[in-house]
């Protein structure tokens, strides 16, 4: 048989169940690290619940997808996820599931790894979302499981400090209200709502646009260019201001087509 004909031949085997987001469809990545409880607090020794060099290994990793290639508009990470919107123009591998899924999980495994120094490995899946309301919903859901997460990782790790094994602090917690682990905490010298936002609601990444001062080569004369560059916010608005913040970038896009 000859080539060409075995190579049509079996790629039929790798591309009949590829699937594509249809177009119009707005597409948001989530990545989560694989394995990184033991990863972060048995290997490396992180800070529990939270810490500041796992948090910027994470927004660095965030930042190194929003900038691989494809066209993306906002990033978002919590623990150890990540969050991303696509451009509603973003045609990358013609929107083809398995590239997108496969290529976000091997730039996020590489980067963090590199970071780390020791292998970090990331999954991802796709959210195809026909609405921006939609989106805004999903950015909303993200936020408000980091903050039910950040109270029970709070609680919990402040009761194995305290010397209970992990059964005896899953115990304890399981059926407590939000209410309860609140006062649990603020008992024990902790108040939940004056601890870091970026810990509660995660933190985000966009691009913005400022001016640098250059000089025009062609007649030496100072001028003032527009260029771009990434901003970490760690002050995320909340609730309807959460999606107001959202549609804004989708506004953005709308100029930058």
């Amino acid at each position: 048989m000859k080539f060409d004909d075995l190579d049509a031949k079996m790629r039929v085997f790798e591309t009949a169940h590829d699937h594509c987001v249809l177009p119009e469809i707005h597409i948001v990545a989530r990545l989560d690290g694989r394995g990184f409880t033991r990863l972060t607090k048995e290997v490396h020794h992180f800070e529990a619940p939270f810490d500041e060099r796992f948090r910027d290994l994470m927004f660095a990793t965030t930042e190194h997808l929003m900038d691989c290639g494809f066209r993306m508009l906002y990033g978002y990470t919590q623990s150890d996820e990540i969050s991303l919107l696509f451009h509603p123009q973003d045609e990358s591998f013609h929107r083809k599931l398995r590239k997108l899924n496969s290529v976000l999980a091997g730039e996020a495994s590489a980067k963090f790894s590199l970071l780390l120094g020791a292998m970090g490995c990331f999954d991802c899946r796709i959210s195809q979302l026909p609405t921006i309301e939609l989106v805004c919903d999903y950015f909303r859901w993200r936020s408000e499981d980091a903050h039910r997460n950040a109270l029970n990782g709070h609680c919990y790790w402040m009761l194995r400090k305290q010397g209970k094994n992990e059964s005896a602090a899953a115990k304890l917690l399981l059926g407590m209200s939000v209410a309860d682990k609140n006062e649990l905490l603020f008992q024990n010298g902790i108040n939940f709502n004056e601890l870091p936002n970026w810990q509660k609601r995660g933190a985000g990444v966009f691009w913005e646009t400022y001016q640098k001062p250059g000089k025009n080569p062609k007649t030496g004369e100072e001028v003032m260019a527009e260029r771009r560059r990434l901003k970490r916010e760690l002050e995320l608005p909340m609730k309807d201001e959460y999606s107001r913040f959202i549609g804004e970038l989708f506004s953005i896009a709308s100029q930058s087509r």
